[in-house]
């Protein structure tokens, strides 16, 4: 019975030590520390925090009446009702200043009569609020832990039980101290998991883009419930010429280093997918990026600097789709006609490991395929075994992927089937649906190493243009087809092929077989040549050089007013 307890101060104190605080969840420990009062010390008890405890963030220092600015975060017992309907989540009514209020401001636990609180309250209206019916006695003390005032803890008594002791409220002054460490670990808890949320979202790019080469949608799934934050992302990356890369990657570990990891190693491989790399040779690159970050890293924590990666770079011309893996999972295929399948990948080591090399793997993609890359946190959910994960995600794809359904749904719907429980691991998964660019839109040729071949190359972009109704682009672009195949004669090896490429922008490309880099510079007064790639530059929105196993191409995009 409430006021009785002989001999059992210590058995609460250690039940409150016990039981508070084995959540990181500011309203679930609250909740715990209501339930260790009830009915051991009180018959009621109700927890009252700060508004800005709730998202993490330091409560506001101030003392005095008025709107303290508290929310109701417990109540115990779990059927208490109030008479005017107080619930939890509530805000607590304004209080006038008071000596009593003061005192707990202060951080001193004070024992109150029924007549006292009211005095407190001053508003017989409010007071119905906060006051339990029948309650009598109540002893409140501030939640109060590292200098901070959290909020206040109250207990009351009702009926005829004996109002509260000067050792009973002392106990709660005790047990108050032990709840108010217990949430306020849970506040800084909240406060460092809602940054790294949003450092992480930051640092992913968006769920969902529509390019000329490829719809993407990408979901990602905290492990936990949100409780963890790791270092699985995802990316489709436009580049030149219409091609798109697709990135799927996992850091080792949880928590906001996985997270910084993740975003310097999504940005390095956003930079050097500008480059234009082959994907054996990009993945070969931030290998060495993530051994020097590993190098960096403090005394004892370098095993922790490593990751898997998977790098896909399509071409919508071709159809060509070339990719290299890191100690990553493999892609699946979906075709259009609903088959799925797992696509063979030579995998190389995973990012840390150095002196192996990756391989390039090259398919053709029908148009309106999807292609899946993934973490392995979408295959080892249940029993850990990878294969039987796999199984389940091919067949997951077949069943789910259809033409008359948004990528986005189906990504969504299908990471719902497959984790069911709480995720042990992070998962993310990016659909690809293929697109490709209609013959009509590409034209080629091919040249002889003669400098009389600039000007029916010129005439032959001009006619095509024309054809295309893009008049308005023939001078300038005449100028830059004139330039790079004037370089190439020049300068490198035959074969020597032109190639044009209308969608939202006009692609000029120039492809011989010299691996010679080309370099912008600034010619001499005097110089007869050296300004081709100046030109170019000018005229340009941008252009650029890739470099194949036959050769290099060097292209130039234009923007189109009214793209077809």
């Amino acid at each position: 019975m409430p006021g009785s307890l002989p001999g059992g101060q210590l058995d609460l104190v250690r039940e409150a030590a016990m039981h508070v605080g084995d959540s990181l969840n500011v309203v679930q420990t609250a909740q715990e520390l209501a339930d260790v009062l009830v009915p051991s010390f009180g018959d009621f008890a109700s927890v009252n925090l700060a508004e800005a405890v709730f998202d993490g963030d330091e409560p506001v220092k101030r003392l005095g009446g008025g709107d303290l600015h508290l929310r109701n975060a417990a109540m115990a017992p779990a059927s208490v009702v109030w008479p005017a309907g107080l619930k939890r989540g509530d805000r607590v009514p304004p209080f006038r200043d008071h000596p009593l209020l003061r005192s707990i401001q202060h951080g001193e636990t004070v024992t109150l009569s029924r007549d006292e609180i009211l005095s407190v309250i001053g508003d017989p209206q409010r007071a119905e609020l906060i006051l339990p019916k029948n309650a009598h006695s109540v002893t409140v003390s501030p939640l109060h832990a590292r200098g901070l005032t959290l909020g206040v803890i109250a207990a009351w008594r009702v009926g005829t039980c004996a109002p509260f002791t000067e050792a009973e409220t002392r106990l709660l002054a005790q047990i108050a101290s032990w709840g108010a460490l217990a949430i306020d670990n849970a506040r800084r808890y909240t406060r460092e998991h809602r940054a790294a949320v949003m450092l992480q979202q930051h640092l992913l790019p968006p769920a969902t883009t529509n390019t000329p080469a490829a719809e993407t949608a990408g979901v990602y799934l905290p492990a936990g419930g949100g409780a963890e934050i790791g270092g699985d992302w995802f990316d489709a990356i436009p580049l030149p010429s219409l091609r798109l890369a697709l990135v799927a990657g996992d850091v080792l570990g949880h928590g906001m280093s996985a997270t910084a990891t993740m975003g310097r190693l999504r940005s390095a491989i956003q930079t050097l997918a500008d480059l234009e790399l082959e994907p054996d040779e990009l993945l070969t690159r931030i290998s060495d990026l993530v051994q020097r970050l590993a190098a960096e890293s403090a005394p004892g924590t370098e095993d922790t600097i490593s990751a898997t990666c998977l790098y896909a770079v399509y071409n919508p011309v071709t159809r060509h789709c070339s990719l290299a893996s890191a100690g990553h999972p493999p892609p699946v295929l979906v075709r259009p006609d609903g088959t799925a399948e797992v696509i063979e990948v030579s995998p190389g080591p995973p990012l840390a490991i150095s002196g192996m090399p990756y391989e390039t793997t090259t398919l053709t993609l029908e148009p309106g395929s999807i292609l899946a890359l993934y973490t392995d946190g979408v295959i080892t959910q249940d029993d850990r075994d990878m294969d039987h994960g796999l199984q389940r995600l091919t067949k997951g794809l077949a069943a789910s992927c259809r033409a008359d359904r948004a990528l986005d749904d189906t990504g969504r719907s299908l990471l719902a089937d497959l984790t069911d429980q709480p995720l042990s691991d992070d998962a993310a998964l990016l659909l690809a649906r293929t697109h490709t660019i209609p013959a009509q839109d590409n034209a080629y040729w091919e040249f002889a190493a003669d400098p009389s071949a600039v000007s029916e190359a010129r005439q032959s972009a001009g006619r095509q243009l024309n054809q295309w109704g893009l008049q308005d682009l023939i001078f300038t672009t005449e100028l830059i087809v004139s330039e790079l195949v004037t370089n190439a004669i020049r300068h490198a090896r035959p074969p020597v092929t032109l190639h044009l490429l209308r969608h939202n922008v006009l692609v000029c490309e120039v492809t011989d077989s010299s691996p010679t880099q080309p370099r912008l510079r600034r010619a001499h007064t005097n110089d007869e040549g050296g300004r081709g790639l100046f030109i170019v530059a000018q005229l340009a929105m941008r252009w650029g050089c890739r470099y194949g196993q036959d050769g290099k191409t060097i292209w130039a995009e234009q923007p189109i007013e009214h793209p077809h």
